[in-house]
């Protein structure tokens, strides 16, 4: 009979993501991961075998959190470009963008270099793409290509807003997101 959980999976894996963006991947370690969570290294270990698979189990977590972010943020958004803006102004990080933005590279890397995760993300991508376009025009042909367009500009201004810090992350990147809306649309330009 296995021991009972002292704390569940989901409030270990947030605590553990909030250690990982601290640290980064490359210092995370389960001497690391046990005293952010107050889990001794050995019960990590049976939880998660390894170190990289309790790194992945921490960012499909942090997927699985984003994905819901994401859902909600298109149920609860209007289905116009408006509501396009809106929906990625939802999903900008915290206030500290600028360093959620570098801590966020780091884990992204992680992202790319394992072929789960990186399906995470395309399987996000394509969502959030797709969401975005449908609410961008109702021509079938055009939506795909206007929500990556979108999706990708809207990841540019991120960062950008983290390298020139000339006025707050969601004012800057709203702004853009406007500005692009209507150089889509020429009616409104």
């Amino acid at each position: 009979m296995g021991r009972r959980k002292t704390i569940s999976d989901h409030a270990l894996l947030d605590s553990l993501l909030a250690a990982l963006e601290r640290v980064g991947p490359d210092s995370f370690s389960f001497a690391r991961a046990s005293g952010a969570v107050g889990l001794s290294p050995a019960t990590l270990v049976q939880r998660f075998g390894s170190r990289d698979a309790m790194i992945e189990a921490i960012l499909l977590h942090a997927w699985d959190r984003l994905d819901a972010a994401t859902a909600l943020a298109h149920t609860e958004t209007s289905p116009d470009p408006a509501g396009a803006v809106a929906m990625l102004v939802r999903l900008i990080p915290s206030a500290a963008a600028d360093q959620d933005v570098a801590d966020g590279l780091l884990l992204l890397r992680e992202d790319l270099r394992n072929p789960v995760l990186r399906a995470r993300g395309q399987a996000w991508g394509t969502y959030l793409a797709e969401a975005l376009g449908r609410r961008l025009t109702d021509q079938p042909h055009l939506a795909e290509r206007l929500g990556w367009q979108m999706a990708s500009l809207w990841q540019g201004a991120v960062i950008w807003s983290a390298f020139r810090r000339d006025t707050d992350p969601e004012t800057g990147i709203r702004t853009m997101l406007e500005d692009w809306c209507r150089s889509i649309d020429p009616a409104k330009a």
